[in-house]
């Protein structure tokens, strides 16, 4: 019983965390979800479904460059922080991805 109670614990310890994929869709000039808490290490997708150019901008920490429509840019985030972005073209597109 004791050995059982053993390896279970050791098992249970031994359990890596795994980082999230997320997905930001960009459609009708918006940002989906607009607002995205993620875990540090964690990567985000963003996804411009929309029929013009956009970015994701965050002035200082990233920035995917123009994404056209169909397009996808994948980033990771290392470091916990709070990270307000626009899109640099349509600036009045904002969005924010917090990170623990």
């Amino acid at each position: 019983m004791r050995i059982l109670a053993v390896l279970a614990a050791t098992a249970l310890m031994a359990v890596p965390a795994f980082a999230a994929d997320h997905t930001v869709t960009i459609k009708d000039m918006k940002f989906a979800p607009a607002a995205l808490t993620i875990a540090a290490g964690d990567t985000v997708t963003f996804v411009n479904q929309d029929s013009a150019p956009h970015t994701a901008t965050a002035q200082g920490a990233f920035d995917t460059g123009p994404m056209n429509p169909g397009q996808g840019v994948k980033l990771t985030f290392s470091a916990p922080g709070d990270f307000a972005y626009i899109c640099a073209i349509h600036p009045s597109m904002k969005g924010n991805i917090k990170v623990q």
